[in-house]
């Protein structure tokens, strides 16, 4: 939608109807300057005050999510995006499911361990971020995970009754999101991460117009071309899990660790396959909660 419809349209209702159609339950990331991510100070901790953007112009989603494996086997390590992402069967979700139901408590352990991994992406506007004062005014993609989106589902719909709904992506009514860091059994933990008061962006609307426009677009998360065929992920699940001989040459054994992990000057973008990948679910998280209520 165009950036003059979206001032008059508040659409925390259809973003609850949305979430609603999903049914709940990561990929890799390396180094890409379209994307933001905070970091910590010497003293382990980080701190960064960030802004959810709406859906970029064509859109209607401000988010997206993707579903992806990370293990190591006898074999090496599998980190792949999972197909279940586009709703397609996926080798390793159906080898999990085979051990779960197996019956057998070790299998139900190695199920587990290679179980999906969720990552959701989004535009962001960075407002504070004291470690690069370059990044503030600048509109980032934002990769975060379930901790941080439920926090912005709190925000939409509080738990209690004195507490108002309010919407993160809107610029006008939203608020500002406070990520707060810290290191705690050696993992980031977001606990004390928090919502700012609501208030608009920027009392300048030709600057939040240009922050809009510079947004970048989240569908590309969903092409095929970010997801291996079922076959090639089986015969990679396969061979690290050690069930095939692995008959590559040492040049294809290196492009393979690279795909996974990235080149060595971590130039690469961040998804196997070229362009990000990420992806709504059911539905798309409610058909954006339903294109956010029309008032």
């Amino acid at each position: 939608m165009s950036f003059s419809a979206l001032k008059k349209q508040s659409n925390l209702t259809n973003l609850l109807d949305e979430y609603q159609k999903q049914s709940s339950p990561e990929t890799k990331s390396f180094d890409d300057d379209r994307f933001w991510k905070p970091e910590l100070d010497k003293s382990g901790n980080g701190y960064a005050v960030i802004r959810f953007m709406p859906a970029p112009e064509g859109e209607e989603i401000p988010w997206v999510r993707m579903f992806s494996h990370s293990f190591q086997g006898p074999g090496g390590w599998y980190i792949e995006n999972s197909l279940t992402t586009i709703n397609k069967n996926d080798p390793v979700g159906d080898v999990n499911r085979r051990l779960w139901n197996s019956g057998s408590e070790a299998d139900k352990e190695t199920a587990r361990r290679q179980k999906r991994k969720l990552s959701y992406y989004a535009n962001i506007c960075v407002v504070s971020d004291p470690k690069h004062p370059e990044h503030e005014g600048k509109v980032f993609l934002y990769k975060f995970g379930k901790k941080i989106f439920d926090k912005v589902m709190e925000a939409m719909q509080p738990q209690f009754e004195d507490e108002t709904p309010v919407n993160p992506f809107d610029l006008w009514k939203g608020a500002n999101f406070k990520l707060k860091i810290r290191k705690v059994d050696g993992f980031w933990n977001y606990d004390k991460s928090e919502f700012d008061a609501p208030a608009v962006l920027n009392e300048d609307e030709s600057v939040m117009e240009a922050a809009y426009n510079s947004s970048h677009g989240l569908k590309q998360f969903h092409e095929s071309t970010n997801f291996k065929t079922y076959d090639e992920l089986k015969e990679k699940m396969e061979r690290v899990l050690g069930e095939v001989r692995d008959n590559r040459t040492a040049e294809q054994i290196s492009q393979d660790v690279e795909d996974s992990f990235g080149p060595s000057d971590e130039t690469k973008p961040p998804f196997s396959g070229g362009t990000p990948t990420t992806t709504s679910t059911p539905s798309d998280t409610m058909e954006y909660f339903e294109k956010l209520a029309t008032t």
